[in-house]
């Protein structure tokens, strides 16, 4: 008996190309103009914003007698500019007075704003909405418009140059962007996580630590970050309640490289670089986390 032929079906997929190993190889995808377009102005953008910074570094690396070169690289890198900075100066204490005050007021708007933050999600009591308008408000007001009162009420309590008293002004002015954000995540996580918690034996406070915060956790990064950057970025404060030189930030130390009559270009900068190390590698590690909580509570 004839052995019959059976046809190849039309149509058949065939098999995809694989390389030495065995593995099937994606074929490439040609690069549509618009991405193309996208993607260069991406890159131009980046460029813009990144060429203070390469300046500021240069700058930083210059010998003082070639600061006013008109060349845009010197022609022997002063790496001892660093080295000069930290030892001619406080920059040394104005650092651990920045991460005291950046760390101790982060640290106390969470504790603060997480149960405020929950309690407003959760509970719908007679002036929520009173109580969140007035949050939002207090973000119009700036620093500088309650300085004087500030610097009596300090004055009398005896609290001026302390690192304390820079904490709980930082920590103020920054709780009310913190309340705002974690109560909008909170909001957009199921009550019935909870519920589902309390029937298994947990109390309130327990759901809250073990079932919602972890949940909450970018929330809780953004507003981490955004007071850890306020808080270090800040400069009215530090230099209005703390007049010693040992107990001011280091954005006020920064400044004090800027003279009547003489500006030191090459400390001022190396000092500008050390300052931004920290936050740059605080962001680059949780830089995940501040996007997905920025869109916190805008899809439920």
């Amino acid at each position: 008996m004839a052995q019959q032929t059976i046809p190849a079906a039309i149509g058949t997929p065939r098999s995809a190309p694989a390389d030495r190993s065995g593995r099937p190889v994606r074929p490439r995808r040609a690069l549509r103009p618009r991405t193309a377009v996208v993607a260069a102005v991406a890159w131009l953008v980046a460029a813009v914003f990144l060429l203070p910074y390469l300046q500021m570094v240069i700058t930083a690396l210059r010998p003082a007698s070639e600061l006013r070169d008109a060349t845009y690289l010197p022609d022997h890198f002063a790496w001892s500019n660093f080295v000069d900075v930290w030892r001619e100066s406080n920059l040394g204490s104005n650092l651990r007075v920045t991460l005291l005050v950046a760390g101790g007021s982060t640290l106390l708007v969470l504790l603060v704003a997480i149960p405020a933050a929950y309690y407003t999600a959760r509970v719908k009591y007679r002036g929520r909405k009173v109580f969140l308008l007035l949050v939002l408000v207090t973000q119009m007001f700036q620093p500088t418009s309650l300085l004087v009162g500030l610097y009596r009420e300090f004055y009398q309590l005896g609290m001026l140059n302390s690192v304390w008293t820079l904490v709980l002004c930082n920590a103020a002015f920054n709780l009310a962007f913190a309340i705002w954000i974690l109560t909008a995540y909170f909001s957009a996580i199921p009550v019935q996580l909870e519920e589902a918690a309390m029937i298994d034996g947990l109390g309130r406070g327990g759901a809250l630590l073990r079932v919602t915060l972890p949940l909450a956790m970018p929330g809780v990064v953004t507003a981490v970050i955004f007071t850890f950057i306020a808080a270090w970025n800040e400069f009215v404060m530090g230099l209005t309640l703390s007049t010693v030189p040992e107990s001011q930030p280091l954005t006020v130390g920064i400044n004090g490289f800027i003279g009547n009559y003489t500006v030191q270009w090459n400390y001022l900068f190396a000092a500008s670089v050390i300052a931004i190390v920290p936050v740059v590698v605080l962001f680059a590690f949780i830089e995940r986390h501040v996007v997905s909580g920025l869109t916190a509570g805008s899809v439920k």
